[in-house]
C-alpha cells in the first residue's frame, strides 16, 4: 500500500490548460474514484500519476517521495485501461506471467504468484486458453490479474469497464470491489459513469474543466454538495433546479420565491446582502412524496408527460414551476396514466444554489420521510 500526494499540480499543452492547481490526498489503502464529464482531465490526472504525461507544474508525492522525474517502470504502479492490451499469440498463463519474467522473476515465483492471481480472479479454468477464446469480462480479469502479479504499491484503473455490456459492467464492479476489499491496496479509478463511483469508491473527486470541484464521500457528495454541477452530476436520474429568487434572510432561515409566485423557508445560512438575487432550488427526484395539507410543506403541481416504469421504482417526467422535472412516482395509484400530480417537499430535503453555481450550507438535511 502508498499514499499519493499531490501539490499545485497543473498541466498545458502549450497555451491550452489542462489541469490546474490540483491539491489532493490518498490515503494508503483507500479507493479513489475521479469522476467528471469528458474533458474534465480525469484521465489526463490518472496518467501523470502513472508516469504516461509530463507534470507542467507541481510535486507528485508517492510514498511520501517526489516522482516527478521517476519513469513509469520504476513508480511500482499496476496499470489496467480499457484496452485489455493481452498479447494475442499467449495463453492466459503465459500473459499473467509476462511482467514476471520481464522482471527475471524465477520459475518458482512465477508460478506461485501466477497461480495465486488466477485463483483471486477466478480465473484458474482459463489459464491455457489464449484471449480470442475469452468473454471481455474474462479479458479484463486477466488483464487485471497482469497488474497484481507486480505487486504494485497502487492500482490505476482507466475506465476498465467501458468495453462491457451493462450486467458484465455490474459484475466486474463487483469484482472490483472485493480485490480491492481482499488486497487492501490503494486504488485510483476513472470514470466518467457517477454510478460506478457512488457504488465503488471510499471516497470521489469531481472535476469539471480541469478543476476539482468538490472531493468527499459518496454520502457527502450526494446529500452536500458543494455546486449546483456536483449536484446535478451525482444522482441518477439528476437533481432538479428551479428558478427562484432570494426574498429574505434571517438567522438560520431563508425564504425564497419560485416563479410561479409561492414561497417556501428553508433551514439555509445565507447573507442579508444576497436578498433579491437569483437562485436555484434544488429538489432530489426521490425526495417528492404526494401532497399534503401541511403548511410547512413546498406543494408543486407537475404536468406528466412521461411515465418511465424500472420495475423497482418509477418516474414521472413533466413540467413544473416553469422548468423540466423528474420525480419518483408517490404511489403505485401515481404510476398509473396521470396528467397531472400534486407533489410536496420538505423543506430540509432543498437545496439552494447561488447564480455563481456556488450551494448555500444546509442547517438541517433530512434523509427521510416521516
Amino acid at each position: 500500500m502508498a499514499n499519493v500526494r499531490l501539490e499545485g499540480i497543473n498541466k498545458a499543452y502549450g497555451s491550452v490548460q489542462i489541469l490546474r492547481d490540483i491539491d489532493l490526498e490518498i490515503d494508503h489503502g483507500q479507493f479513489v474514484v475521479f469522476v467528471g464529464p469528458s474533458g474534465s482531465g480525469k484521465s489526463t490526472l490518472l496518467r501523470m500519476i502513472g508516469g504516461l504525461e509530463r507534470i507542467s507544474e507541481g510535486r507528485l508525492l508517492i510514498d511520501n517521495q517526489v516522482v516527478n522525474n521517476i519513469d513509469a517502470a520504476d513508480r511500482n504502479l499496476g496499470m489496467v485501461f480499457q484496452s485489455y492490451a493481452l498479447y494475442p499469440h499467449m495463453t492466459v498463463r503465459q500473459n499473467l506471467a509476462f511482467p514476471l519474467r520481464m522482471a527475471k522473476a524465477g520459475a518458482n515465483e512465477i508460478q506461485a504468484k501466477v497461480t495465486q492471481a488466477a485463483s483471486l480472479l477466478q480465473v484458474e479454468h482459463l489459464l491455457d486458453r489464449k484471449p480470442r477464446q475469452l468473454s471481455g469480462g474474462q479479458r479484463q480479469r486477466v488483464a487485471i490479474g497482469r497488474a497484481i502479479v507486480r505487486e504494485p504499491k497502487v492500482f490505476l484503473f482507466d475506465e476498465p469497464l467501458s468495453n462491457l455490456d451493462t450486467e458484465l459492467r455490474v459484475q466486474m464492479r463487483v469484482q472490483i470491489a472485493k480485490l480491492h476489499k481482499q488486497l487492501g491496496n490503494t486504488m485510483i479509478y476513472v470514470t466518467h459513469d457517477q454510478v460506478e463511483a457512488m457504488t465503488m469508491a471510499d471516497k470521489i473527486v469531481v472535476l469539471k474543466d480541469g478543476n476539482i470541484e468538490q472531493v468527499g464521500t459518496p454520502h457527502d457528495l450526494y446529500h452536500n454538495p458543494a455546486s449546483q454541477f456536483v449536484a446535478g452530476f451525482i444522482g441518477s436520474p439528476k437533481m432538479n433546479f428551479l428558478n427562484a429568487t432570494l426574498v429574505s434572510a434571517h438567522q438560520k432561515q431563508v425564504e425564497v420565491r419560485l416563479e410561479t409566485g409561492s414561497t417556501v423557508s428553508l433551514p439555509i445560512d445565507a447573507d442579508a446582502q444576497m436578498v433579491g438575487k437569483p437562485v436555484a432550488l434544488g429538489i432530489r427526484p426521490d425526495d417528492f412524496r404526494a401532497a399534503s395539507d401541511s403548511c410547512e410543506e413546498l406543494a408543486i403541481e407537475l404536468d406528466v408527460d412521461f411515465v418511465e416504469h424500472l420495475g423497482n421504482a418509477t418516474y414521472l417526467y413533466g413540467n413544473a414551476a416553469g422548468a423540466n422535472l423528474v420525480t419518483r412516482a408517490p404511489s403505485l395509484e401515481a404510476a398509473g396514466r396521470v396528467e397531472r400530480i400534486r407533489l410536496a417537499v420538505r423543506p430540509a430535503d432543498c437545496h439552494l444554489f447561488l447564480a455563481s453555481g456556488k450551494a448555500l450550507r444546509r442547517l438541517r438535511a433530512s434523509t427521510s420521510w416521516n
